[in-house]
């Protein structure tokens, strides 16, 4: 038996012991090393030679990753470690630092139990860590924390004993800061970190050693002796005294959870089914042979096996040539293989159980978010995946030949449902495609994989995404349908700034509203007690209020004028930009008596048309995307780096100092930002470390509002000024 058929055979049958079985993930900033500490690990179980761990980038086997060295998907992998004599199943997925493809982090971290939070020693935390691990602790992930880039500290920064602790000691502090902040509040205390018990560990991924205080105790290696290694040049030594993979897979048995642990705390969070339910039941103790529940985190298309689902199986066993339900799609299919990752390839097996990771070949048309349970049990699906950014760039494709038209809208189709994080609109019309994402880079991969699907493509330059929005309170606008029989009497104003907030946090949830219970939410965040009970809809971070009282046969149009106010706010009267930030009210309503004159064809136009005219009689502006930027250069760099951010429109929010470095925390409009890359560079003469972060809409400057506002219009063949209400209402 060969060694990797040895490692197949114990993977096969771990994954049956859910106690010995640690779903984890590797996060961090974009380049403090995370791919290069998940493919020590792999050299740590025998699954890549150890020489090559670091350079090979063996999670990386896409060859954009290979070609840019930045990781782009998340990749999935199981591995046996051996942890005091017992042997653990870890499935670790490593994902992607870069703020577009954020969206691959939330999606793996449905996926996991615990978290490996890497920072680099010499950056600290960034503005990514802090982006990741609220991904994770949102999604009751469990984090421990890895120090990395050590070796640098000592031979670049030549920094002694004490100045390195202090450094750890500052790290440490502030992540257990962002712990205490964000975590669940039953487990703020629990979750937090400590170096005593060896829930953070430093060492050097590229150099493949790593410490933390229990093995500082079994090893006699100390702070002194780390730096008597670096400086001496034998961290090779030092490697095979405290090997990284011992300290790192240590550390994930002893304080991350199993799926037996977690799955007790987390299902109830992220389904919405009755716990008591024997599904709920077999969930909270990782049944293998309780109902079916998977949750799909993940698809992706491969040539030969067609679309692939990955996800985690939460409850029950998923079986090779079973039929299973798609509890979103209600549909169902038939499975043509399961089985677990083994780095980029996928091992078969017949069956995988609740608490392991795992592939599904055959279930078509899952997307991510998507749940899978058996059609003889049925379950509620898992809450949906929320995505900390939204698209904000777009770009026009089209097919360079006309005859590859067809295949291109196909190709589109197949890379939306890879990546939900990118927004597809495909015109069959004009034959212009847009594709937003988060963006410049985020786009530029995702032609790249339109291309290598076989399809030549044109791109347009990137157009930035609006919103829109209003400023004021409006008049009473009388919305008449096409035969006059039925008018309805609607304001709009700004939604209240709590209430917007919580929303754009997640902390409301958008859909329609049932019931009473939601009223004292809305109260919560500010809404008065009478429109908090006649909230109809929340839909774009706006709410539609009913404020009438005993019209007869409204509940009967209830639907249409909630289809009516979603539609018109997905593209709004302004530019055909998404409105979003609104409160509609509907004071009064004239309805016909007989339904024949009440149908879709009546109430949808006079809905949209009142709202159309309320918006444009309230003040309407733009909003555009802001990016946080953050600038980390030497101090004679400083003005150049500031100058550049100011020729954006961009304005500085915090300016500080560390050493000889500057670190400048600005605000620049996403517009302002093509082309940044290449002349931040040539400000500070190649010196500078800058990383962004997506912040919000933004009101437009109003002297601005008018030309893009034409432009926009220009762009999708509208007339070059918007209407006023009275087009609407006339």
């Amino acid at each position: 038996m060969s060694r990797r058929e040895k490692m197949i055979a114990k993977i096969k049958d771990l994954m049956y012991k859910p106690d010995s079985i640690r779903n984890i993930g590797i996060c961090a900033h974009i380049d403090h090393g995370k791919t290069t500490l998940s493919d020590n690990l792999l050299a740590g179980a025998g699954m890549i030679s150890e020489e090559l761990a670091g350079d090979q980038r063996f999670l990386d086997f896409d060859e954009q990753e290979q070609a840019r060295g930045i990781t782009i998907d998340a990749a999935n992998v199981s591995m046996v470690h051996n942890y005091k004599d017992e042997e653990y199943l870890i499935n670790l997925i490593d994902t992607p630092g870069h703020v577009d493809f954020g969206g691959d982090v939330t999606r793996a971290m449905r996926a996991v139990d615990g978290a490996v939070v890497v920072v680099c020693a010499v950056e600290g935390i960034m503005p990514q860590t802090e982006t990741v691990l609220r991904q994770a602790l949102k999604e009751n992930v469990k984090p421990v924390l890895f120090i990395n880039k050590v070796d640098r500290l000592i031979n670049e920064l030549k920094l002694e004993p004490e100045e390195l602790q202090k450094r750890f000691i500052n790290i440490y502090m502030e992540a257990n800061k962002l712990i205490k902040n964000m975590a669940p509040e039953d487990k703020k205390e629990e979750w937090a970190v400590d170096f005593t018990d060896g829930s953070v560990a430093f060492g050097s991924a590229y150099h493949n050693w790593a410490i933390n205080v229990p093995m500082m105790q079994e090893t006699g290696v100390n702070f002194k002796d780390i730096i008597d290694y670096c400086n001496d040049d034998k961290q090779k030594e030092l490697a095979q005294k405290v090997p990284l993979s011992e300290v790192l897979l240590g550390m994930v048995v002893e304080h991350l959870p199993s799926p037996k642990v977690s799955q007790e705390y987390r299902v109830p969070n992220i389904w919405e089914g009755d716990i008591e339910s024997p599904a709920g039941q077999g969930m909270i103790t990782t049944s293998p042979d309780g109902p079916l529940a998977v949750m799909v985190t993940n698809v992706s298309v491969d040539k030969h096996a067609g679309e692939i689902a990955t996800g985690r199986v939460y409850g029950g066993s998923i079986e090779k040539g079973t039929e299973v339900y798609l509890v979103g799609s209600h549909s169902k299919s038939r499975v043509q293989q399961v089985g677990v990752y083994f780095g980029p390839e996928r091992v078969n097996t017949d069956a995988v159980p609740a608490g392991n990771i795992v592939y599904v070949a055959g279930a078509k048309g899952a997307i991510a978010g998507e749940t899978i349970c058996s059609p003889e049990d049925k379950i509620k699906e898992f809450e949906g995946l929320d995505h900390i950014s939204e698209p904000v760039v777009t770009v026009a494709v089209e097919a360079k030949n006309t005859k590859d038209l067809p295949k291109l809208i196909e190709v589109l189709r197949q890379v939306a449902k890879e990546d939900p994080t990118i927004k597809v609109e495909i015109n069959e019309e004009t034959g212009e495609h847009l594709v937003s994402g988060m963006g410049e880079l985020h786009l530029e991969v995702i032609s790249y994989r339109i291309k290598d699907k076989g399809v030549e493509i044109q791109t347009s330059e990137p157009i930035v995404v609006y919103r829109e929005t209003v400023s004021q309170l409006s008049p009473q606008v009388e919305g008449k349908s096409p035969n006059k029989h039925n008018r309805f009497y609607i304001t709009v104003e700004p939604l209240e700034d709590e209430l917007f907030k919580a929303l754009q946090e997640g902390k409301l949830k958008e859909g329609k509203v049932k019931g009473k219970e939601s009223a004292n939410d809305f109260m919560e965040y500010g809404l008065d007690k009478e429109e908090a009970r006649k909230v109809w809809d929340v839909y774009n971070r706006s709410i539609f209020i009913n404020a009438t009282r005993g019209i007869q046969y409204l509940d009967e149009v209830k639907e249409l004028l909630i289809e009516g106010f979603e539609s018109a706010l997905n593209d709004g009267p302004l530019a055909k930009e998404i409105a979003m930030g609104l409160k509609f009210k509907l004071h009064d309503a004239k309805l016909h008596e007989d339904a024949v004159h009440r149908g879709p064809a009546q109430v949808l136009p006079a809905i949209r048309n009142a709202i159309y005219a309320s918006m444009m009689s309230a003040g309407p502006t733009l909003l555009e995307p802001m990016q946080k930027v953050f600038i980390n250069t030497p101090q004679d760099y400083m003005g150049p780096c500031t100058r550049e951010i100011q020729n954006r429109r961009g304005q500085i929010v915090d300016m500080g100092q560390e050493g000889d470095m500057a670190t400048i925390e600005s605000k620049v409009p996403v517009a302002e930002m093509f082309g940044f890359a290449g002349d931040i560079r040539s400000a500070a003469e190649g010196r500078c470390l800058w990383s962004t972060e997506m912040s919000g809409f933004e009101r437009l400057p109003r002297e601005m509002q008018n030309q893009i506002v034409k432009e926009i219009r220009q762009r999708k063949g509208l007339s070059p000024e918007p209407y006023g209400p009275e087009h609407y209402v006339g």
